[in-house]
């Protein structure tokens, strides 16, 4: 089941890819994004990480933001996700990497709660807004990239702009891979996130039931919650009270 559901997504993406080539090449893509450069701050969704093996996803994301932050792109790297099919936090792996490539830590910023794709996204445009970034991206594959882009209207993040990976200019032959102590981003008591969602739980999550559900439950807390003036009314009457 697992094998035919792999198939399914691929041959998915295969098609969408196919079928917007043309519009959403990366090379242009790029071109039309870096525009507005300097972002403040860029967002890289994670992958899970196995002990030992720095997987091509996680290594193509890292040295893309690497390669945006030394090209003066983006100023700040926001790397995202949780310990989810691993006992290894991904947004904390892909930081030790970065470090190790020569981005300031300081420069650096991991969010730690994602556990899917709408998560990373959601929860990083969160971090970065509490820390004043006002111009935020997201780099990550075309694949992924197209898949996030659905949520910018339901989310309210209309003014993020993506920049899928250019393969071309990562030359990842040329560079010797980092070593890092995974054992920092490890989690003794981890429990994958399989034995804690079944699979339709996962697949409507990945496609922000639960971030939605967030945003309800926050717009429902705001209007319930009094204004400045019914404060003061507030306060006034329980004082004529007292």
């Amino acid at each position: 089941m697992i094998k035919i559901t792999s198939l399914l997504v691929v041959l998915s993406a295969g098609i969408l890819l196919s079928g917007c080539a043309s519009v959403l090449s990366p090379e242009k893509k790029y071109d039309a994004v870096v525009r507005y450069a300097p972002f403040d701050a860029v967002i890289v969704p994670g992958f899970p990480h196995e002990k030992g093996n720095w997987s091509m996803v996680v290594k193509c994301r890292v040295y893309w933001a690497v390669y945006l932050y030394n090209k003066g792109v983006v100023k700040n790297i926001i790397f995202s996700g949780s310990s989810v099919y691993t006992p290894y936090v991904e947004g904390e792996i892909m930081a030790l990497y970065a470090e190790q490539m020569g981005v300031p830590k300081e420069h650096i910023f991991v969010e730690t709660r994602a556990e899917h794709s709408s998560e990373n996204l959601y929860y990083s445009y969160l971090l970065a807004k509490e820390h004043n970034f006002k111009s935020v991206a997201v780099a990550s594959d075309a694949v992924q990239c197209i898949f996030l882009k659905r949520f910018q209207h339901p989310f309210k993040l209309n003014d993020l702009k993506f920049i899928p990976i250019v393969y071309d200019d990562l030359q990842l032959k040329e560079h010797p891979d980092p070593v890092i102590n995974e054992e920092e981003a490890y989690v003794a008591d981890f429990v994958s996130l399989k034995q804690r969602e079944n699979f339709l739980q996962r697949y409507r999550a990945t496609h922000g039931c639960k971030v939605r559900k967030l945003i309800r439950e926050n717009n429902e807390c705001a209007q319930d919650s009094p204004s400045e003036m019914d404060k003061v009314s507030l306060e006034q009457s329980l004082q004529n009270h007292h």
